[in-house]
């Protein structure tokens, strides 16, 4: 068996083709067009590198994208008021936290400062309860780019198996309710978990989000398996690995993605398709 390939890459790209086609429709019915701001602190590169993508991402479909950058020096205090101040602009529809924060910062705190309904990246304290409810403002952008790349491989998703690979608040947690939500029985594995390898095994659907490259074997796989590849590891020749082994895997797996190029451009569009979620539901 040789697996088929999840693009996220052209997945996206398609999405941003209707989300560009809807906020044109948006100006074209004299209708404000949305606005991000974003908050990095600090000058890790992986960050500003992130950032600068969100940006360009802004721009290709139309969407005004300001940055607020602060020293890595800033006071939680100082973060937490900016925080606020930009929910009080009715003119900003989402506001974005660009994490990890200094590690002076209480990620918990600053992320709990912005307003649930422009919280487009879903991770706010608020939302991440809600979503346990079926009802967050917003979706955290990460599980719900790998649930739009699990629709696309046509599988139903009711009464599988489903099996999250990492524990962290904004991926394999809300990962964890999202496929709990669509009727898939799941289950966690972290850092304690003794039996890894076993329970990967049985899954019909495998998510790993671990940062670990090559944690994920061939032999660790069931037959016929989805595999969705979200961690991923720079090396030090520069290069990406994710946490699946993807030569040996790919020949056991139905459908894996690739990484680069599989989850990253899903999460991306899918904070463009919150931030236009929120400037529609924005008083006119």
């Amino acid at each position: 068996m040789t697996a088929k390939i999840l693009n996220g890459e052209r997945i996206a790209r398609n999405i941003r083709k209707e989300v560009k086609q809807k906020l044109e429709q948006r100006r074209h019915r004299g209708l404000r067009m949305p606005s991000l701001s974003v908050v990095l602190v600090g000058e890790d590169a992986a960050s500003a590198l992130y950032v600068r993508l969100k940006q360009r991402d802004c721009e290709e479909v139309g969407i005004d994208c300001h940055v607020y950058h602060l020293p890595a020096s800033a006071l939680e205090i100082e973060v937490c008021e900016l925080v606020k101040r930009i929910n009080a602009d009715p003119l900003v529809d989402g506001i974005l936290v660009q994490l990890p924060l200094p590690a002076h910062l209480n990620d918990f705190n600053v992320i709990g400062e912005i307003d649930p309904r422009k919280d487009i990246d879903g991770v706010s304290p608020h939302n991440m309860g809600l979503l346990t409810l079926r009802h967050p403002a917003h979706r955290s952008c990460t599980p719900k780019g790998v649930m739009t790349l699990l629709q696309h491989t046509g599988a139903k998703l009711l009464g599988t198996h489903s099996v999250v690979v990492g524990a962290s608040n904004h991926v394999g947690r809300p990962m964890g309710l999202e496929l709990l939500l669509v009727g898939s029985t799941v289950t966690t594995a972290h850092k304690f978990t003794q039996n890894t390898q076993e329970l990967v095994r049985e899954a019909d659907i495998l998510v790993s989000a671990t940062g670990h490259a090559g944690l994920i074997k061939g032999d660790w796989v069931k037959p016929g398996a989805i595999v969705v590849d979200v961690g991923i590891e720079k090396q030090s020749d520069g290069s990406l690995l994710g946490d699946v082994d993807f030569e040996t895997v790919s020949k056991v797996a139905s459908w894996i993605t690739p990484v680069p190029g599989g989850v990253g451009p899903m999460t991306r569009v899918s904070l463009l398709q919150n931030l236009l979620d929120s400037v529609n539901r924005a008083p006119t």
